[in-house]
Order: structure tokens, then sequence, then C-alpha cells
């Protein structure tokens, strides 16, 4: 009789012991991981690193506010955009389109524009021109805003663009923004805007010259520049391409 409690107070015991490991392996497995879930492409912008012959320019590009005029940007820059040159009328394939571009236009307390292959900013357009691409959550309500320049038309985005130097609150809603340009560009934006010019063009006697653009993906966005001051003078004109 003893014997066989004995044996049973055993068969009682390994059961109560495989219960317990199943129990403790139910509660491991159910445990939520702590691993960092990884961020999301959405947040990631694009970098444009506008290297020019008196320093280098960091603008962080747009493409959810501005897809049309972030991939015409990108894809002039890189050269995997074909465009006709405006002077010899050739079509160019895998050739950057920026590179050895001019600032043409430059005044102070309102903005720096290039961009146009004849350096001049009335030469024919290097690509169709395109629709503007306005959100009335992205304004010039600082400086250091990178847009398209066009005629004063609704459709006639193509290759030129400005960096404002100061907040230019009258082009809201004209202008294509595709862009937000460090405080570091800014203080070169107000250099270049500066210098000596043809008081009938605003063409620099020597303008900047654009060596390359170079397209950083998902680089870190650069800090924006702080507003400017609302009583700001107003600029005599806008930066519609001069024709």
């Amino acid at each position: 009789m003893r014997s066989a409690l004995t044996s049973l107070g055993i068969i009682l015991i390994l059961g109560s012991l495989m219960l317990a490991q199943t129990s403790s392996a139910g509660q491991a497995a159910a445990k939520p991981s702590t691993a960092a879930k990884p961020a999301t492409s959405s947040a990631v912008k694009p970098t444009a690193i506008i290297d020019t012959t008196v320093g280098k320019m960091t603008c962080t590009l747009f493409p959810d506010k501005a897809p049309i005029g972030v991939a015409n940007f990108i894809g002039l820059a890189t050269g995997s955009k074909d465009w006709k040159n405006p002077v010899s009328g050739a079509t160019k394939h895998g050739v950057p389109m920026y590179d050895g571009t001019i600032f043409h236009r430059v005044i102070p307390d309102f903005m720096i524009q290039g961009g146009d292959p004849a350096g001049t900013g009335s030469g024919n357009d290097p690509v169709p021109p395109f629709k503007n691409e306005v959100s009335s959550d992205l304004l010039f309500d600082r400086p250091g805003r990178l847009a398209y320049a066009n005629t004063g038309q609704i459709n006639s985005n193509s290759a030129q663009f400005f960096i404002t130097e100061v907040a230019t609150p009258h082009l809201n809603g004209g202008y294509t923004i595709f862009g937000q340009c460090d405080e570091a560009t800014v203080a070169l934006v107000k250099q270049i805007a500066r210098m000596a010019r043809d008081p009938g063009t605003d063409k620099p006697f020597r303008p900047v010259r654009i060596n390359h653009v170079t397209i950083q993906k998902g680089g870190a966005a650069p800090a924006a520049a702080k507003p400017a001051s609302t009583t700001t003078k107003k600029p005599a004109t806008t930066p519609a391409n001069p024709n």
C-alpha cells in the first residue's frame, strides 16, 4: 500500500513540474517584444546641396507639398531628365542642367534667382512649363524659401528658381515653394544679393556660378530660418521670369 502511495505521489509531483514548465513557456511566448519600431519613410525628405563659387547652400525639399516641382528639380540637377539648351536648341540627355548656370538676378532684401542655362532669365524654357503647386500651410513667411520663378501665369514653372532673403508674404499663392534652405544658406543669399549689379537687369557684373547640385535622399532636414520681422520693406518687383 505504501509503495503504491509513494508511486502515486511521484507521479503527481512530476505532473506538477511539467505543468509549471508549460505555464512558464506560455508566459515567455506571450511577452511583447521591446524592439523599437523603425521610423516611417514619410518623415524623411531629400536635401539639395547647391555648390557655388562662393560656398554651399543646403535646402530640404518638400516632395509631399510640391511633388511635380521636386521631381523636376531633382531630374534637372542629376541629369535624369532631358532638357533643351535655350541657346543651341540641342536636347541634352544625362547632363545635369544646373551645372555652370549663374544667379542672373539678385535683389537685396528680397531674393536671388538662377537656373537659366542661357544666363539671362529671358531665354526659352529648357523643359515644358508645369502648373503651380500651392499649399495654404506653406507660405513665404520666413527667409530661405526655395521656389520656382514664373511669368505670372499659373502654368509657367520650368527650371528657374529663387531663394528668398526675407519673408515675402506678397508672393503667397502665386509661386511654388518646393524647399526650405538653412540659416547658413540665407547668410550666403544676403551676400550674393549685395553684389555689384546692373541697375536695369539686376544681373551681377560678376555672377555667382553653380558648380554642381547634389541630391541627398534621406538626409536630416536643416533648421528653418527664423521668420523675419513683418516690417520688412516690400520689394519693388516679384521674381517672375523677366521677358
